[in-house]
C-alpha cells in the first residue's frame, strides 16, 4: 500500500472526502515527524511506538576501493510494533 492508497482507504472507511482524508493523513505524518524532530517519542497504544535512536560515529569501508572511511554520528527514527499490531498480523 502506498500513500495514495492509504488516503483512499481512509476516505472510504471514514466517510471523509478524498481532500479531507489527504489533510488528515498528512496531518498525522506531520505531527509524528515534528514530535520525533524534537526528540520526543510517539506512543499509539495497540499500534506501536515511534522513537529516535542516536547512532555513534563509526568507521566503515568504501565498497569500491576498500579504503576506510568515517561514518558520521546521526539520529535515526525507529518504530516498535505494539501488541495489537503484532496480534493482527499473526
Amino acid at each position: 500500500m502506498n500513500k495514495n492508497e492509504l488516503i483512499g482507504t481512509v476516505a472510504d472507511t471514514s466517510g471523509l472526502s478524498r481532500n479531507d482524508a489527504t489533510k488528515a493523513v498528512e496531518g498525522v505524518f506531520d505531527a509524528i515527524t515534528a514530535s520525533l524532530a524534537k526528540g520526543d517519542e510517539v506512543r499509539l497504544v495497540g499500534f506501536g511506538t515511534f522513537s529516535v535512536a542516536k547512532r555513534k560515529a563509526s568507521t566503515g569501508r568504501n565498497p569500491r576501493t576498500g579504503e576506510p572511511m568515517t561514518i558520521k554520528a546521526s539520529t535515526q527514527p525507529k518504530f516498535k510494533a505494539g501488541k495489537g499490531l503484532k496480534d493482527a498480523v499473526n
